[in-house]
């Protein structure tokens, strides 16, 4: 059966350009969306140039202007450099991006975290978050549980995304903040913002899909296996899926994150973290989640489509925007084959089922299946 369905949305993706264009370009990574049934993502600011001023951010702009196949919007960083030091001229670069990120680093200090959503809440503008207590990495680089211990890696605890997300979570309710938090991990961060849209507090999340049908138990000693954050237990891995069920989780975002070949080859130590997952995540979901009864399709299609660009206040999926898929046939992921830069993925050479065929954006045709 094929099935049409809204164009997907992907509210956290790293496209690489400007600054590090070996590992990806706006033309392959639109591309790699355009494949996994994407005509809108929002690509993170950890670039070189920093799009955290008109000037720097023109840079980004003008690849996406020439090279996107899709709609690109970009970030920008929350503080100046990423650095957690000097906030944004947020008034300045508001309407020019799709929101405010330091995307890669949590910002550290809380008076500078308080400031910025202040900023933020006088100008209307959303933060988005990357969660992560410096303090309590102590050189870890996966989650710190059963494989860590096992197998005599460092590991990276909870509390160093949860803590940080509680600490937000305060702020936001005294400023009246909008506030993102991006690939949450644990079942404490889920916990935690279910308790604080109880309590009306302005804020929304994603997870991905990988932390969704993976958990600790599945590591191999691999780099294709390590991002950031890392993959949990399986309790943090059922509490993400019943958060998605019950909407704590408002959507799902890939955070492609693509590296070269040589930087994700040196094991779970070595490796640069992040994997791939334009191409993977709904053919992924739709295997693990749905075909096993654990998630309706339509709950993951709106994860996936409408509740991305409501969180973000953009229009709804326009009628030309849409993707036929094949939930019938199997096939067998092939990182060989991805139209990415980037090859690593914990789901090379798996057999799923949910093959995008046609990608269509405001009625053209940005990718087809060739048979």
């Amino acid at each position: 059966m094929v099935v049409d369905l809204p164009a997907f949305c992907d509210i956290h993706v790293h496209f690489r350009e400007p600054g590090q264009t070996w590992k990806e370009t706006i033309r392959t990574g639109s591309l790699a969306a355009a494949r996994g049934g994407y005509t809108l993502v929002c690509a993170m600011p950890n670039l070189d140039p920093v799009p955290d001023s008109l000037e720097t951010l023109a840079v980004e702009q003008a690849a996406i202007d020439r090279d996107a196949i899709i709609t690109v919007l970009p970030y920008c960083s929350i503080t100046k450099g990423r650095k957690g030091r000097e906030l944004v001229d947020f008034k300045a670069l508001k309407g020019h991006c799709v929101a405010f990120s330091d995307d890669g680093s949590g910002v550290q200090d809380q008076a500078m975290m308080r400031a910025a959503m202040e900023a933020a809440a006088r100008e209307g503008v959303i933060l988005a978050a990357h969660c992560e207590d410096n303090t309590l990495l102590k050189g870890g680089y996966i989650h710190d549980g059963r494989y860590c211990t096992a197998h005599g890696h460092k590991g990276i605890c909870s509390e160093s995304e949860w803590g940080q997300i509680k600490r937000d979570l305060a702020l936001c309710e005294e400023t009246g903040c909008r506030y993102h938090v991006c690939h949450i991990s644990t079942r404490e961060s889920v916990e935690l913002i279910r308790e604080a849209k109880a309590r009306g507090v302005r804020v929304t999340c994603e997870t991905a899909p990988h932390y969704l049908v993976l958990c600790e138990d599945d590591l191999q000693e691999d780099g294709r296996f390590k991002m950031n954050p890392p993959l949990r237990s399986a309790d943090d891995q059922e509490a993400l899926i019943q958060g998605l069920l019950d909407g704590t989780i408002d959507a799902i975002a890939t955070d492609h994150a693509p590296h070269s070949a040589e930087e994700k080859s040196r094991g779970l130590q070595g490796s640069a973290m992040g994997i791939v997952g334009l191409e993977t995540a709904f053919p992924v979901l739709y295997t693990k989640l749905v075909k096993t009864g654990r998630v309706p399709l339509e709950r993951i299609v709106e994860a996936l489509s409408e509740a991305p660009r409501r969180i973000f206040g953009l229009p709804e999926v326009p009628e030309g925007d849409r993707v036929a898929i094949d939930l019938d046939t199997p096939f067998i992921i092939c990182s060989a084959q991805f139209a990415s830069m980037g090859h690593a993925t914990p789901f090379d050479g798996w057999q799923v089922y949910g093959q995008v065929l046609k990608t269509t954006k405001n009625g053209k045709t940005v990718y087809q299946k060739n048979d």
